[in-house]
């Protein structure tokens, strides 16, 4: 079939890369995200699904909106036979799911329906799920209601962060998306209906939501720790500034101190919660690099009872 492929950051390259790879598929353009301002001196740079097109010689279209008709022109030009999607961050009108024959093919990374939205990994984590994975399934005009072409399944680890956690899926989602690809041109996948039961959003995560609530269990302060991570990042207030609480081990039989209350020995760090105590692995301070925690704490020289988030 002939292609028009929709991504934009770097979880999505290993799809792009399974079709470009493809020997019964033509990736004939993609369309990503239009070049954003990045690094100290916001220059602008391309997408990580741009860089890789250009690599292979593959045309990008980078509409501002996806409705610009200059750009449904040239995708009625191109006359795609599918055009398969991840996480191109834009909602498409109409105009242009009606514009390929066999639609626009979503690779989203849960198990749908649960966890539909702008952050499936994250809450997957946040909500302590021990299996999730990934699916394909048609793009309707609805938050991703379409029916489902396929799946695959992932266990969720021990110490997994969404970070981790994505990246497996996104290689696994690679295979499920080009199977897709192959099932839907040889008439062997036919998309089933979602259930109505089992229904979940997954909202974007913002930096409000990744503040460290130490008066929670411990439980809740490592899934918010792993969930957040890389981005937005965890976070709490240390001396009126913001301090990264980039991993929080919780340990089941260290208990004594008070929500947030900070217990400071020669090589460790921990931090009471609304339960027993976790270990600070590694933390940021404002305006500098991530370190240990037990290298933070002696550069700030914490005395007994200084407490995190006050």
């Amino acid at each position: 079939m002939k292609l028009v492929f929709a991504g934009t950051p770097e979880v999505a390259v290993p799809a792009l890369d399974a079709l470009i790879a493809s020997d019964r598929h033509e990736v004939a353009a993609v369309v990503t995200r239009p070049d954003a301002a990045a690094g100290r001196g916001r220059r602008l740079v391309a997408s990580p699904v741009a860089e890789r097109a250009e690599e292979a010689g593959i045309e990008v279209l980078k509409p501002v909106k996806p409705r610009d008709e200059e750009f449904l022109a040239r995708l009625r030009e191109i006359a795609p036979d599918c055009c398969p999607v991840v996480a191109y961050g834009a909602l498409l009108p109409k105009a242009a799911l009606d514009i390929p024959v066999h639609g626009w093919v979503n690779l989203h990374f849960s198990l749908l329906p649960a966890w539909r939205g702008a952050a499936p990994v994250q809450h997957a984590l946040l909500a302590g799920d021990e299996m999730t994975g990934a699916a394909t399934f048609r793009i309707e005009e609805g938050l991703d209601t379409g029916p489902v072409y396929g799946v695959v399944t992932e266990a969720v680890r021990p110490t997994d962060t969404s970070g981790d956690l994505l990246t497996r899926l996104a290689f696994a989602g690679s295979g499920l998306l080009a199977a897709t690809m192959d099932g839907i041109e040889d008439g062997s996948l036919e998309a089933v209906p979602q259930p109505e039961d089992g229904v979940s959003y997954a909202p974007k995560i913002g930096v409000e939501d990744a503040r460290i609530d130490w008066s929670a269990p411990a439980l809740r302060i490592d899934r918010v720790v792993r969930g957040c991570a890389p981005a937005p990042g965890a976070w709490t207030v240390f001396r009126g500034e913001r301090l990264k609480v980039m991993s929080a081990a919780p340990l089941p039989d260290r208990t004594g101190l008070a929500p947030g209350e900070l217990g400071v020995t020669k090589n460790a760090v921990y931090a009471g919660t609304g339960s027993h105590a976790v270990e600070l692995g590694w933390v940021q301070p404002q305006g500098k690099k991530p370190m240990r925690a037990a290298d933070w704490a002696r550069g700030v020289r914490v005395p007994a009872g200084e407490r995190l988030g006050a």
